[in-house]
């Protein structure tokens, strides 16, 4: 299609409302009769029920809801020995203490540290990370370690491989 052959319409005037009876529009201006839509500067926020209690704010307080959020899982002190080196989220996953090493982890007193150890996880107790510094080790708080996204060409080339893999 070329720049000259495209079908364009003249766009009218929008159409004027409320200026007399004769004007097609007029009197009520296409809003009916009365009501609370019929009035000027009505408008209703998103979710209003007339007063009632808006459903996306009973929906926490009714039987059976469920939050969204993931509970952080819990490491104990005295778990700390098995681990060597640095204790983050991949060396607590590695040690078949944690589901995912994308988790949010907190270490939580439960048995003896016995060995100085460097910690870096999202959350602890006050007195897991006294029991830690006791033991002459240190509690690094860090953010929680999200996924690697896949670039879309990476993505395709490894599906392709995997396809002629099959085959």
């Amino acid at each position: 299609m070329k720049y000259h052959e495209l079908q364009t319409i003249s766009k009218g005037s929008p159409k004027r409302v409320g200026r007399g009876i004769s004007a097609g529009q007029g009197k009520t201006a296409g809003r009916g009769t009365k009501g609370q839509r019929s009035r000027t500067g009505s408008s209703k926020k998103p979710g209003f029920s007339g007063g009632q209690l808006p459903l996306m704010q009973r929906l926490p307080k009714l039987p059976g809801f469920r939050s969204i959020r993931v509970p952080a899982e819990n490491v104990y002190t005295g778990q700390l020995d098995a681990i060597k080196g640095i204790v983050d989220n991949f060396t607590v996953f590695d040690a078949g203490l944690t589901s995912s090493p994308y988790v949010r982890v907190k270490l939580v007193v439960k048995g003896d540290v016995t060995k100085k150890a460097e910690i870096k996880l999202q959350h602890a107790s006050e007195a897991a990370i006294a029991a830690v510094q006791k033991a002459g080790g240190s509690f690094e708080a860090v953010p929680q370690v999200k996924r690697q996204k896949l670039e879309k060409n990476e993505n395709k080339n490894t599906q392709k491989s995997a396809k002629a893999a099959k085959k």
